[in-house]
């Protein structure tokens, strides 16, 4: 759409009444108006400017679709251990999904994005009936505002679209934030920037554009007898050139005369140093997102014996921050206080503690030798069906028929 007055592009955000009330600068839609941040380096960095660097692209990827991808459960405390509350409404919304168009993990991994882009991610919880919540909707984080009552000290959501202006409480928001409240792609948009003309760069050197590939040179400075270094004679030399090398290199012997030479441009130190920003760049990015670069694809230092002690790093430095963050944002929304007392949600790690097939088998072991867990359960973890009698907490290792171990049992004393 072609806007012939800035008014236009106003009214196309703001609404057609644009003309008759002030717009403050501090709205969270008028960054639309005027671009992104500004960075030393000279590009400007926005949501859609970083997503276009492909470490950040592969960082939020990596850290939204994690969040996703685990799934969460609404546990009940009780005496000796936890249950499943799965008879709870708000199980449906953390467990399964969070509206009839949205699973639970696909609201969860773009509020992520959003927060990693936007510093906060939000979605309106819907209520029906007795006031428990039905299903959660995504909100433009770009159209909330974070405000503080100022007698409770409460948050309040103040949410604008054109002209029209919404106030929800902050039980009635399911609301996710960047540590520090500061997106990433904020906080590190010089080292984004500086990634960006980097790659800007690499497409222009590989495609001709910032170094030539050959160089063609006289030492005569009359060009050769008689005066031939008219265009005539490079017009010719360069259709030779290009004859020559028209295959993608020399099919064709070149005779050059008359004192012309011919040089190939190669790589300088200047260049390798280049290549070598570009990956420095990639490991600065990692470490805005607080993410391992082996995780980004950059595997220069990765080796097979520490990539799993960094993925290990990746959830414990990286994630647990986000995974609590959401466990009280749920608890927040979808729990009362008195709820709170009992109940809790938490996020099933299993499946990232165990980085391949021989260390989760070994860890299935243990727990099943100690008693921790059935048959079935480790069927379960695997995806297969339950067994008859896979409910028993058996060591399978002990002899059939043996005793049992009586902790009460003493010197000279039979086990009861």
């Amino acid at each position: 759409m072609l806007f012939k007055r800035p008014v236009d592009l106003f009214k196309s955000i703001f609404g057609a009444d644009i003309e008759k009330k002030s717009i403050s600068l501090t709205d969270p839609l008028a960054l639309e108006l005027f671009g992104a941040f500004p960075t030393v380096a000279g590009p400007s960095i926005n949501a859609a400017t970083a997503l276009r660097v492909p470490a950040v692209y592969s960082a939020i990827a990596l850290i939204s679709g994690a969040i996703g991808s685990l799934p969460a459960k609404l546990f009940r405390a009780e005496a000796g251990g936890k249950r499943t509350a799965n008879d709870h409404p708000a199980y449906r919304l953390v467990h399964n999904e969070a509206n009839d168009w949205t699973s639970a993990g696909q609201l969860r991994a773009a509020l992520t994005a959003d927060a990693l882009l936007h510093d906060h991610g939000y979605a309106l919880a819907i209520r029906v009936g007795a006031g428990k919540p039905q299903e959660f909707i995504r909100l433009d984080p770009r159209t909330v505002t974070i405000k503080t009552n100022e007698l409770s000290g409460e948050p309040v959501y103040v949410r604008r679209v054109g002209t029209r202006e919404w106030i929800y409480d902050f039980r009635d928001v399911l609301h996710v934030s960047s540590p520090l409240s500061l997106a990433p792609i904020k906080a590190g948009r010089e080292a984004i920037a500086l990634a960006t003309i980097l790659e800007r760069h690499a497409s222009q050197l590989f495609a001709g554009g910032a170094k030539p590939s050959a160089l063609f040179y006289n030492d005569n400075k009359k060009g050769g007898e008689g005066g031939n270094s008219g265009s005539k004679v490079i017009a010719a030399i360069k259709a030779a050139y290009r004859a020559a090398t028209s295959s993608g290199s020399f099919t064709e012997p070149m005779v050059l005369d008359d004192g012309w030479k011919y040089e190939q441009i190669a790589l300088t130190s200047a260049d390798a140093q280049f290549a070598e920003m570009r990956v420095e760049q990639i490991n600065e990015i990692a470490r805005v997102f607080r993410v391992p670069p082996h995780l980004l694809f950059e595997l220069s230092r990765a080796t097979w014996s520490n990539a799993e002690e960094m993925f290990q790093s990746f959830l414990t430095l990286t994630l647990r921050s986000w995974l609590d963050e959401w466990e009280w944002a749920y608890a927040r929304v979808l729990l009362t206080p008195e709820e709170r007392k009992t109940h809790y949600v938490e996020f099933v790690i299993d499946d990232l503690m165990t980085a391949n097939s021989a260390t989760r088998a070994e860890t299935y072991q243990k727990y099943r030798a100690m008693g921790a867990i059935t048959a079935n359960e480790v069927r379960a973890g695997l995806n297969r069906e339950p067994l008859d009698g896979g409910d028993v907490l058996a060591n399978p290792n002990i002899t059939p028929g043996a005793p049992a171990a009586n902790d009460n049992a003493g010197p000279g004393k039979e086990a009861a």
